[in-house]
Order: C-alpha cells, then sequence, then structure tokens
C-alpha cells in the first residue's frame, strides 16, 4: 500500500510540477514586452515597405540634402535617397533637444518612422549626428 501511496504522490507532483510549468510559460508569454525602438512600442517589422498594419519600421541612415516645409531628403549609404515627412509630433534630438532648424543639407541623421506606401516615411524621431554602427547594412 505505501508503494502504491509513493507512486501516486509521484505522479500527482509531476502533473502538479508540468500544469505550474505550463501556467507560468503562459504567464510569461502574456508579459515578454513588444520590440522597442525609443519612443515606438509595438511597432514591428521587417522589408522595405508595406501597407496595412505590419508597415515596415526601420531606420533611415545617412546625410541630409535638402530641407522643405516638413520634409527633408535624406541620401543614404548606398547613394539613393528618400523623403522623410515631419510632421508636429516628430521629435528630434542631439545631444539637447532639437528643432526643425537644426535639419540642415550635410547632417547626418538617422530617422525612426513608418514607411508609406509611395516610399516615403513619416518619421516619427530624427536623431541627428548619430553614433555610427559597424553593424549596419548599407542604406539603413
Amino acid at each position: 500500500m505505501n508503494k502504491n501511496l509513493l507512486i501516486t504522490s509521484l505522479v500527482v507532483l509531476v502533473v502538479a510540477g508540468g500544469v505550474g510549468f505550463y501556467g507560468g510559460m503562459k504567464y510569461q508569454q502574456s508579459k515578454v514586452p513588444t520590440r522597442q525602438f525609443g519612443n515606438f512600442a509595438g511597432r514591428t517589422g521587417g522589408g522595405t515597405g508595406g501597407t496595412g498594419g505590419n508597415n515596415a519600421f526601420r531606420p533611415v541612415n545617412g546625410q541630409i540634402l535638402s530641407v522643405g516645409n516638413n520634409t527633408m531628403t535624406v541620401k543614404l549609404n548606398d547613394g539613393s535617397s528618400k523623403v522623410v515627412i515631419l510632421t508636429g509630433t516628430t521629435q528630434i534630438n542631439k545631444a539637447a533637444q532639437g528643432t526643425t532648424a537644426d535639419l540642415t543639407a550635410g547632417t547626418t541623421v538617422s530617422v525612426f518612422g513608418q514607411t508609406n506606401s509611395d516610399g516615403s516615411v513619416t518619421a516619427q524621431s530624427v536623431q541627428l549626428n548619430p553614433i555610427a554602427r559597424g553593424n549596419q547594412a548599407p542604406g539603413q
């Protein structure tokens, strides 16, 4: 009888441990943070463009070619260029808070925002004179 009680107890412990483990995994999955870039929680993306709910969210790195009314054109490392749309909520950062007056031709920038269907990018954030990172692909 003691042997059966021991086996039953072990089975109950193993099942309870498995249920607890499964419950813990499900709980942890619900708490995993989304990918974040600065203030852009929940935005994910791959690829170079798209429409709908999964817009690409990739940085645009290069030198400013020109600045217009709520837009700027950035020359990418591969020689191509990208139009960046600036909105009233676009954050412009440098060592201190910047403004659109800091966006001048020849300034190196990293732009974070959503790629639009026409290939332009609506900027959420512009980083002036970003630190170069050796692991970036050309044009990024």
